[in-house]
């Protein structure tokens, strides 16, 4: 594997954050995928992206495609497209950079090309709850 562009690029950001909100990848009407446990990944110069856990992937409505791209800081990636088309839908780094490593196990997908729906977390805790018999939560 080349080098990660980590050291010749120290600022360069690739945030990773796991996320409880239920997100859902829908194409047409079949869900690609549906998790709690996704990964929101902000990458410098680029727009965020939702990785899904592959478990929670359904694997059964995409095929494997033959490119493959590299990163430096993430990583080879390697393309997936719907099983019955041509277009790519989705992309995964099966041997991320360290620095990156959660994404290990996870498929990002091209949110032009499918629909990622996110939803409110369970339980939906947003701040301090309010103490039982206050005023406030009357």
């Amino acid at each position: 594997m080349e080098p990660s562009g980590y050291p010749a690029w120290p600022d360069y950001r690739v945030d990773v954050r796991r996320v409880r909100n239920l997100v859902r990848v829908t194409h047409t009407d079949r869900i690609l995928g549906e998790t709690t446990a996704a990964l929101l990944v902000a990458e410098q110069d680029h727009g965020i992206a939702f990785y899904l856990p592959a478990t929670d992937v359904r694997f059964d409505l995409l095929a494997p495609d033959r490119y493959t791209s590299r990163c430096p800081f993430k990583g080879t990636a390697r393309y997936w497209r719907l099983a019955d088309g041509p277009d790519l839908v989705a992309w995964e780094y099966h041997e991320p950079y360290l620095e990156v490593a959660l994404l290990c196990d996870h498929v990002g997908f091209y949110q032009d090309r499918v629909r990622v729906e996110v939803g409110v977390a369970d339980p939906a805790v947003s701040g301090r709850p309010y103490p039982t018999g206050s005023a406030a939560a009357n």
